[in-house]
């Protein structure tokens, strides 16, 4: 395939995935696999998937400017949403540090992105079906874009999040989908839980994606198609990310999570029934 066409392609698939709750480096792992495409050290990855982490910088970047001023000023709810994010940071942090290498070489597989999907998309089901009256209220309307109750999330729902999202290291199981679970079973309602994931995934993602992307910089000459494939790549993942957090913010204000864990399922499906026919290895 054409690398600007792979990266077109490529791009498209990990701004939609990134945060939806599918997962988004399953889905990379079986698209690259299906097309050939070779990414040397996983850094055209690295790269797109910075786009789709800008794109939720610009799509709150009102929002995060005027929660850092009233940080600056001391407002207590302020002071407390900033240290939810670094609560429920630290779990993943600290496993991918330790771990990283170790996931990277055992688990990197089509089956085992399948097997993660699948058993994400029951425990998904399950916490839809059984979970308890939300204790944070967000604001609904149908003419605009609904507003997270993320004054509402208290540091011990930060920890139970960032726990949850730390098992996301786990290829399929999916960062998003991981950390909403653990928001909707902390007690959040959908909107919030959704929201806080978004929020957890500019310094979670960020921090892993430069971190990665310095380790990599000596491949970046590598990649497929060069500079034209990355910056392709890049724009589509930030375009694409945008349209896809957007609408998942006003899908799941008035739907719940189970069509996403259906999809898992399903997909998860698929993929066994193509490495058993080795059609994908």
């Amino acid at each position: 395939m054409n690398p600007l066409v792979s990266a077109v392609f490529l791009g498209v698939v990990e701004g939609l995935t990134e945060f939806l709750p599918v997962s988004s480096t399953g889905h990379l792992i079986v698209a690259e696999r299906l097309i050939g495409y070779r990414d040397v050290g996983e850094t055209f990855t690295i790269v797109i998937q910075l786009g789709a982490i800008l794109a939720v910088v610009w799509f709150y970047l009102r929002e995060l400017l005027d929660k850092l001023g009233a940080l600056l000023r001391g407002q207590p709810q302020a002071r407390r949403f900033w240290l939810n994010l670094v609560i429920a940071s630290l779990p993943a942090a600290v496993v991918g540090l330790l771990f990283e290498n170790a996931i990277k070489a055992v688990l990197f597989s089509p089956t085992t992105v399948a097997l993660s999907l699948i058993v994400g998309g029951v425990i998904l089901w399950v916490v839809e079906a059984r979970r308890a009256q939300p204790t944070t209220v967000s604001v609904v309307d149908p003419q605009h874009t609904p507003e997270p109750d993320l004054y509402g999330v208290t540091p011990r729902q930060a920890l139970t999040i960032g726990l949850a999202q730390a098992v996301a290291v786990i290829p399929g199981v999916s960062r998003s989908g991981a950390s909403i679970v653990g928001g909707l079973l902390s007690g959040l309602d959908r909107v919030t839980a959704t929201a806080f994931s978004f929020f957890m995934g500019i310094p979670v993602l960020g921090a892993a994606g430069l971190y990665s992307l310095y380790k990599a910089r000596h491949t970046l000459g590598q990649i497929e198609g060069g500079a034209p494939a990355l910056l392709v790549g890049t724009a589509v993942s930030f375009v694409t990310a945008l349209l896809a957090v957007s609408w998942l913010l006003r899908y799941v204000s008035r739907h719940d999570f189970r069509s996403f864990a259906v999809y898992r399922v399903v997909f998860g499906a698929v993929i066994l029934a193509l490495v058993a026919a080795g059609a994908l290895r």
